[in-house]
């Protein structure tokens, strides 16, 4: 550990689907968090720690902030991202480099009284035909705010998310390390578990059923070699039930495998996975309810 060790927290904050959870994964260099093309992906905060002997990062990937609020759940979700602001010492702006939504400057009012440095991070740059697109882009973004630095990255590719890990470490304050070097989470394997049937779910389903969708872990125990899960997906509405079973079970069925395939890696022990569908009316738009399946403020 070197002399003058720095250890800081570090929101990742967003409209959705800005690519704030593949920008985690790649810098802590494993999957934390999962991800899908769908906005929401996200719904809890999740800790990703990277440690080596100069620092140690604590990144906070946090619920896309949205301004339409008609759920419990929307509610939830940018609760959850809002408070994050208030005890790190580093923001990571994460906006697209092709559009500039509403959202983004809501997001945007929300940073005023954060008093820490702010970064942003202009994602998905490939997708620009014209990289001179970005001058203006870059131009109007330092002249919302003073901000510590504006970096264009491509999540997906990994190009110039050094220059970003570069910029926090400038930011974050000298202190000793809060986990054990080889920590990369703190998150349980529970909930882990849970995230990845999800992913695999929120992939492979159409458009309307992923936002009254979660799952739940009802059990989770090794026997000999073999780790033994059993999942309930929980739906909103008993018309989506037939969907998410798929015919003859075969949705069902690619969900598990994928999953099942995931979280051998992860675990890195052989998994028997077993997924139940169950429904539980109007769920996302029920706080007591999303207490009871793990949807509480922290």
């Amino acid at each position: 550990m070197s002399e003058n060790f720095r250890t800081g927290f570090v929101a990742l904050v967003g409209r959705p689907n800005v690519g704030k959870s593949t920008i985690l994964n790649y810098l802590i260099g494993q999957k934390i968090s999962i991800t899908s093309r769908r906005p929401q992906t996200t719904r809890h905060r999740i800790l990703g720690i990277k440690t080596d002997a100069h620092a140690q990062i604590l990144f906070v990937d946090t619920p896309g902030l949205h301004a339409q609020q008609p759920r419990a759940m929307n509610r939830y979700l940018n609760r959850a991202a809002a408070d994050t602001l208030h005890d790190v010492d580093v923001v990571v702006f994460v906006v697209e480099g092709k559009r500039w939504q509403e959202d983004d400057d809501w997001v945007l009012a929300k940073l005023e009284h954060v008093k820490c440095p702010v970064i942003v991070a202009i994602n998905k740059i490939d997708r620009l035909p014209d990289k001179s697109a970005l001058l203006p882009r870059l131009q109007a973004l330092a002249e919302k705010r003073d901000f510590f630095a504006i970096i264009p990255v491509c999540a997906k590719t990994g190009a110039h998310l050094d220059e970003l890990e570069a910029a926090v470490r400038q930011c974050l304050p000298e202190a000793p390390p809060q986990f054990p070097e080889d920590q990369v989470t703190d998150k349980s394997e529970r909930f882990l578990a849970a995230e990845l049937v999800r992913e695999k779910l929120f992939r492979k389903i159409g458009d309307e059923i992923p936002y009254g969708l979660t799952v739940e872990i009802e059990s989770f125990k090794t026997e000999g070699r073999t780790l033994h899960i059993h999942a309930l997906i929980w739906v909103e509405k008993d018309s989506h039930k037939p969907i998410v079973i798929g015919n003859k079970g075969a949705m069902l069925k690619a969900v598990g495998q994928e999953a099942r395939e995931d979280m051998q890696q992860m675990f890195d022990q052989k998994v028997n996975l077993k997924l139940w569908v169950k429904v539980k009316e109007g769920w996302a738009d029920d706080d007591r309810a999303l207490r009871s399946l793990g949807y509480q403020d922290e």
